[in-house]
């Protein structure tokens, strides 16, 4: 098994494995949560997986309005997230949204303090997120998926200051002690990767602006 193939095992992704960001305003991390669950196999796990996930979303999002419509509109935007392939029992009827049009009703993020803003808000609250879950191999997913999305902001914010030992530190701090990890503990993107991201992005942003 080479290194790649170990880093899909345990939820890395890299660069030409990345599944596009249908609603980039959840992040990448909650895309691929999406697309994990659509490969669990055991119907009720499948289940459990979507509640988390759209309590992520909740946790992430700021409610305007009713609690019903704030629900309604969290499952159609994972409905919508999984390309409408999501084989669970919804406990909304899912209104699609036109993807050609995009014209989904984005969702209001709270206005709070964030610790560490290189971090930025969507990694606090799924950190946070992480302290609360009970599911041991779902927690497990997660916490691959937001370590490699610290590295990656990290390496964004201050290529120079990118240091396994120091996401980890900040990790357990978010989760106020409940992810307790050494580098050895997890499988992190190799430094390289993630400058190569940030080099992408930044000729791509270039070229935008030409």
């Amino acid at each position: 098994m080479n290194n790649e193939t170990k880093a899909q095992a345990v939820g890395v992704d890299y660069n030409t494995h990345r599944t596009r960001l249908v609603m980039p305003e959840y992040g990448r991390c909650v895309q691929q949560m999406v697309e994990h669950a659509k490969t669990i196999a055991d119907r009720g796990e499948r289940q459990r997986c979507a509640h988390t996930i759209v309590g992520i979303m909740a946790n992430m999002g700021h409610q305007h309005g009713d609690m019903e419509s704030f629900q309604q509109k969290l499952w159609n935007h994972l409905a919508f997230m999984s390309g409408y392939e999501l084989d669970i029992d919804y406990p909304v009827e899912i209104e699609r949204i036109d993807d050609g049009k995009t014209q989904h009703e984005p969702i209001a993020y709270p206005q709070t303090r964030i610790a560490r803003r290189h971090y930025g808000a969507i990694v606090e609250a799924l950190a946070k997120k992480i302290a609360e879950m009970t599911d041991e191999k779902e927690r497990k997913v997660l916490i691959t998926q937001v370590a490699n999305q610290m590295k990656r902001d990290l390496g964004r914010w201050n290529r120079d200051a990118m240091n396994d030992e120091k996401i980890l530190e900040d990790l357990a701090h978010y989760t106020d002690g409940a992810v307790s990890l050494l580098p050895n503990d997890i499988h992190l993107i190799p430094d390289g990767e993630v400058l190569n991201d940030v080099q992408h992005m930044a000729s791509i942003r270039k070229k935008k602006k030409k």
